[in-house]
């Protein structure tokens, strides 16, 4: 059997979190089997569709990478992809259940007449459920065929899957309990049900429904935030998969060889947005320098920094420092421009040391010296201030990775020495000196 699994979200907003999820984990099931990823788009809802939201599918599936073998902008032989333009297909279906008396009319609209037995369903992740429809109060019968001739979810969806071939259907824990109706549906058509994978829910950090308002919930701030596909990739999968190891950071083709339905959990997934980070984290260790810089480019300038021919060593100073993208403006600014704000209590931080503005106005002087300029001559040259005056060279450390910086963290000192030269490392020194002096 040639597995075939298909991801059919609805165009009427932003592509969410929750359907990236379901996209991936039909992505990796059919490329763990060889087999075929279908993408079929949902849009019989003409009053909340938007081509502006179709296009927010497709834009954040190929960011992340999932790519469809057939749907639309791919073809393929079981088209077309967009229910809007399948009429036609489900007329030919819904005759079939005429053909065989299993609708009615009520009211205009029409009824699909479950058989009134108990149906169980045997899921590959929640296990067995079993619906009775002996209880007519219960499970009354379903309208597949509205009074304005359009059909509803329940009938296209089977449709759909039946006329593609779908052998599995993966979809989150809030379809469960309609499979059986779908069942009964497929079993009146006489057609072979796929097998069904319900997977858990995702939940915020606190245990709240995510909603589509929550931090995170849309794919497509992911990149305006600086996060790597296949970090995002990577995080989303760990959302209700366990690799079973220790191990938490994968690429997609690890994913895809270690995925399996067996390893997805039946408890709700926590979405936490800083473990996100974390994992974006540990991609962006893993890219070369070269590249980080190349990403990192399009962030500072749009910052208004002015990116010189030292960028990929400014940005090489910071990669480690960073979890997204968008962060390296902030990281790398002082060392772009001289015109940086200070940080006030990194500033209050060396005004309780009373002879930092002496030390460093003596430090100046010690740079201003140097002829061969060097982080290593740099640091000669303070541990050498800090001897004269009778101090440990670390109590000049932190005033004068404030006076270059404004801050009281960032890269490597000997990286900051080296990337300002010595100009303008002794100009602001002196300019902090004279502003603890005041």
């Amino acid at each position: 059997m040639t597995v075939r699994t298909r991801f059919a979200p609805s165009p009427t907003g932003y592509l969410h979190v929750g359907g990236a999820r379901t996209a991936l984990f039909n992505w990796l099931f059919a490329r763990k089997h060889g087999g075929t990823f279908v993408l079929r788009v949902e849009d019989t809802d003409e009053a909340r569709n938007s081509d502006e939201a179709k296009q927010a599918i497709f834009d954040g599936m190929n960011w992340l990478g999932l790519d469809w073998d057939e749907g639309p902008q791919k073809g393929g032989n079981y088209g077309p992809y967009f229910q809007s333009e399948r009429k036609p297909v489900y007329d030919a279906w819904f005759q079939k259940l005429v053909d065989a008396d299993r609708v009615y009319e009520d009211g205009g609209a029409w009824r699909f007449r479950f058989e009134r037995k108990p149906v169980t369903m045997h899921d590959l992740v929640c296990g067995e459920v079993t619906i009775d429809y002996r209880d007519e109060s219960n499970t009354p019968d379903m309208v597949v065929k509205r009074s304005d001739g359009s059909y509803v979810f329940h009938f296209v969806n089977v449709v759909d899957d039946l006329e593609m071939e779908i052998t599995h259907v993966i979809r989150g824990e809030d379809h469960l309990m309609n499979t059986p109706k779908h069942l009964q549906l497929i079993e009146a058509f006489g057609g072979k049900a796929p097998e069904y994978a319900h997977i858990p829910l995702i939940l915020n950090a606190d245990g709240s429904k995510m909603s589509k308002r929550d931090a995170g919930a849309a794919v497509g701030d992911y990149p305006k935030q600086g996060f790597l596909p296949d970090a995002v990739v990577n995080f989303i999968a760990l959302l209700g998969w366990n690799s079973k190891t220790d191990e938490e950071i994968f690429t997609p083709q690890q994913l895809v060889e270690r995925f399996s339905l067996e390893a997805v959990n039946r408890a709700p997934a926590r979405f936490d947005i800083d473990k996100c980070g974390w994992v974006n984290q540990q991609h962006l260790a893993k890219i070369d320098t070269a590249e980080f810089a190349k990403l990192a480019q399009p962030f500072v300038e749009a910052d208004g920094l002015p990116v010189g021919e030292n960028f990929l060593a400014v940005a090489t100073a910071v990669k480690e420092k960073v979890r997204l993208l968008n962060e390296v403006p902030n990281a790398v600014n002082f060392l772009l421009k001289d015109d940086f704000d200070f940080d006030e209590e990194a500033v209050a931080k060396v005004r309780g040391n009373s002879a930092a503005a002496g030390l460093l106005a003596d430090l100046a002087t010690g740079f201003e010296n140097l002829s061969d300029w060097s982080a290593d001559a740099a640091k000669e040259a303070l541990a050498e201030t800090a001897k004269a005056a009778g101090a440990k060279p670390g109590q000049l450390m932190f005033p004068l990775r404030v006076a270059l910086s404004g801050r009281a963290h960032g890269p490597d000192l000997g990286d900051v020495l080296s990337l300002l030269g010595r100009d303008r490392c002794v100009t602001r020194v002196r300019h902090f000196s004279n502003l603890l002096a005041h």
